[in-house]
């Protein structure tokens, strides 16, 4: 009877991501892959306890949400509180919050490519899962983990210059800055520029090996179409800090384009389900059945005209040919797109630190309470993000939303981990490898679960009491 007996493959925790989270592989009767879910078991529940808090205080204390992408949730932060005030920032305030958020998309970029992800491209699949991280790379690959460390701090340290944090960033406020860059600051960060450049080039050097090596791998890995969202600039170009939605659905075509921000609600729907704290988003004018959709890098780079700046158009160019005039749906491209990303950051920031204006005074308007809403968007690393706020007349918060870019992706990385576990699991010869694959599927998402939890009505919880012996003497449930 056993061998009718559907199994379940647990893979807990899954590895070299940030937050906490497993996936459960359902095996069949015969042993092969039937379902595959992602279970996000961490609740942090931010949209709850922030209200009756006033709306001033949103751009520090959302920030704390994370310490991989703390200044796109302030940037989203203080635009809805600009939206409540009805004013806009300051000319140079602008461009230092505009720096501050390209610094934060290098240092997260470097992180998930270079410490997360490529011990798989470097060291293999099927390498001793013992030394399958950092700091076998480092052993290995010595002067490339360097390389990527030093990315990072150049992301960071854009941030530590103006703010004097690394992490964390204050000063990012309603109606600009607080904090001026000056002239030795900028004269500092400049000298980083050619080194961070060649260095995302090194990078894309070592992804593109590894495509022209594993060609069949690479196109096919989690290749469900989906849709679609990124922001972009008035021509259509990729814009990180300031752009409006573009929807495309899976054969290219343009949905919705340059729509406002503040109109997510009738584009966007969210559902809860019973295994996950990550609410599932979709597309609301397809409906919860056939609107999956992606955010992030890949997303962006599809549904984008054009980049910014020269080296990062070239890769652009490179990129869109791979899907012959239609959106590039494999999984494993998140890679891809996220190295360009970070090439046009690099070079997007050497620009705004030689605009005469980047350290001028003129950092900060103020405003008061006007309205009682706001809604701010900004492109995080993982990809679009929201926040909603609702106040009182006195600026209490009486509401809270926040639609995280890792929440959006769940229902397609569920769809991800699914598909290659049908490809790569045989439950008959299971091997540690197999589970690798299923779990850097997760990784090409770079999932930032601690942004991402939040509940809807009342939060479910387990909790089972064991004697010494480890035996389950009681359980205590709230459905």
């Amino acid at each position: 009877m056993d061998n009718l007996v559907k199994r379940t493959i647990s893979i807990s925790p899954v590895t070299r991501i940030e937050g906490h989270a497993k996936i459960s592989i359902q095996l069949d009767e015969n042993g092969q892959v039937s379902d595959a879910l992602f279970h996000v078991n961490e609740f942090r529940g931010f949209e709850k306890f922030c209200e009756g808090r006033m709306y001033t205080e949103m751009p520090i204390i959302t920030p704390r949400i994370c310490g991989i992408c703390p200044v796109s949730h302030s940037i989203a932060s203080v635009k809805a509180c600009e939206m409540i005030q009805g004013i806009q920032p300051a000319y140079t305030g602008n461009l230092i919050r505009r720096l501050i958020h390209i610094g934060q998309n290098i240092s997260s970029h470097a992180l998930s490519f270079f410490h997360l992800s490529s011990p798989d491209f470097l060291l293999g699949y099927d390498c001793d899962p013992a030394k399958r991280n950092i700091l076998g790379l480092a052993e290995q690959y010595p002067e490339i983990a360097l390389r990527g460390i030093r990315l990072r701090k150049f992301g960071q340290e854009i941030s530590e210059r103006i703010t004097g944090k690394k992490v964390h960033s204050g000063g990012i406020a309603p109606g600009g800055m607080a904090f001026p860059l000056t002239e030795e600051a900028r004269k500092a960060l400049i000298k980083w520029i050619p080194e961070a450049i060649e260095t995302v080039q090194l990078g894309l050097n070592i992804l593109k090996k590894f495509h022209d090596e594993n060609f069949k791998f690479v196109q096919t890995f989690a290749a469900s179409p989906t849709l679609y969202l990124g922001t972009v600039g008035p021509d259509g170009e990729a814009e990180l800090y300031d752009g409006k939605l573009r929807f495309m659905d899976a054969d290219g075509t343009i949905l919705h384009d340059q729509a406002d921000p503040k109109t997510y609600l009738d584009l966007i729907a969210e559902r809860s389900v019973d295994w996950s704290y990550l609410k599932y988003p979709y597309y609301k004018p397809y409906g919860f059945e056939k609107g999956f959709y992606r955010v992030g890098p890949l997303a962006r780079l599809n549904v984008a005209s054009k980049m910014k700046t020269p080296l990062a158009q070239r890769e652009f160019e490179d990129f869109k040919a791979l899907g012959n005039g239609k959106p590039v749906h494999g999984t494993f491209y998140y890679h891809y797109a996220r190295l360009i990303e970070a090439l046009s950051s690099v070079e997007e920031a050497e620009w705004l630190l030689n605009n005469p204006e980047i350290t001028s005074g003129n950092i900060q308007t103020h405003g008061q309470w006007n309205f009682p809403e706001g809604i701010g968007c900004s492109e995080a690393p993982r990809g679009t993000l929201f926040h909603h706020y609702i106040t009182d007349e006195t600026g209490k918060l009486l509401k809270v939303n926040l639609l995280i870019a890792t929440g959006q992706n769940n229902p397609a990385m569920n769809r991800s981990i699914t598909d290659v576990a049908r490809q790569y699991v045989d439950g008959n010869n299971m091997k540690e490898s197999m589970l690798n694959r299923v779990e850097s599927a997760i990784r090409c998402y770079d999932p930032c679960l601690s942004c991402s939890t939040h509940a809807m009505g009342s939060m479910p919880m387990a909790i089972e009491l064991k004697n010494a012996d480890g035996m389950i003497i009681k359980v205590l449930e709230r459905i």
